[in-house]
């Protein structure tokens, strides 16, 4: 038992590193969109990167295999929901704050508790409900939502948010029984197959963001961080649940939000007003709440284990 609640707290430890790392992509894509990249090269790029950098740890720790023929399909749906998920995010940040995004991106830990209870069987109690809520809550407050200004574009974080939410769930299927870095090498493979043929086809349609265009250095370093960013943040959010219940997890995701606010502050001069900050601070709380209570049932099962 003290061994599965260790396995837990590494499993919180290290969804926290993906919170701090995942805004980072954000930056850096936001960044590429404002100097003219079209969103899905962009999103292109990223999962490219991925893969080369990914690569060469694979072929060193020896972990680089053929999937098995129902991996290739997993693997295949794996790529397109976080393809589609990161053009969906990509293209809101043109339209608003990265804050803004993730703020309304926070319905999916509600989402990913609930496919969590239905798919995998993981109890959900009372008090993990209540911190969803509360974080959720938190989240309301940082958005403060202007529709009249974002319009439309505030629809796309949600389709990143479900999107999101059905590719953590078979994260957390895969990982329980192939590698991690393996899982996250096939997985950018399997989205640069699909959206590559797509940019080839449309790259002179009538659509922007399906363009390719030639960049420059600048643009080339943009999407490098892009790639980088994404590789680390993804390693964290892939290991964090192969220790860890999918319903435990779910909670911490609000941390991002923290991240992501003080980047927009130091980047883009998107200062948080009063309210904002007060929702900051209860999305801090609630995710707080989830570790130290699953660090007391650690202790609670180690004292009995003694016992025995």
């Amino acid at each position: 038992m003290a061994a599965v609640a260790t396995k837990t707290l590494t499993g919180i430890l290290l969804m926290v590193g993906f919170c701090i790392f995942g805004p980072a992509i954000d930056v850096f894509a936001k960044l590429a969109g404002n100097s003219g990249i079209p969103v899905f090269q962009i999103s292109a790029s990223r999962f490219a990167f991925q893969g080369l950098f990914l690569l060469p740890f694979a072929l060193y720790l020896n972990l680089l295999r053929w999937p098995e023929r129902a991996e290739v399909g997993l693997h295949l749906l794996r790529g397109t929901l976080i393809l589609i998920a990161t053009s969906f995010f990509f293209a809101a940040l043109k339209y608003m704050p990265i804050a803004d995004a993730i703020s309304i991106f926070f319905i999916e830990p509600f989402i990913l508790t609930l496919l969590g209870a239905l798919f995998l069987s993981e109890p959900v109690g009372w008090r993990r409900i209540i911190a969803c809520m509360v974080g959720f809550g938190g989240a309301l407050l940082v958005i403060q939502p202007q529709y009249e200004t974002v319009g439309l574009a505030a629809a796309f974080p949600v389709g990143t948010a479900i999107c999101f939410a059905f590719y953590l769930l078979l994260t957390r299927r895969m990982t329980q029984t192939a590698h991690p870095i393996t899982i996250q090498i096939f997985t950018a493979c399997a989205a640069f197959i699909v959206i590559a043929p797509i940019l080839f086809i449309m790259r002179d349609s009538t659509l922007p963001e399906l363009h390719f265009i030639m960049i420059n250095g600048y643009q080339l370093f943009l999407l490098i961080g892009v790639g980088i960013a994404a590789t680390i943040a993804h390693m964290f959010l892939t290991f964090a649940f192969r220790h860890a219940a999918v319903s435990i997890l779910a909670p911490l995701q609000y941390l991002e939000i923290v991240a992501a606010t003080i980047f927009g502050l130091l980047i883009f001069n998107d200062f948080p007003n009063k309210i904002t900050l007060l929702g900051i601070a209860i999305i801090i709380c609630a995710g707080l709440y989830v570790l130290m209570r699953e660090r007391r049932l650690e202790l609670d099962r180690q004292a009995k284990q003694t016992l025995v």
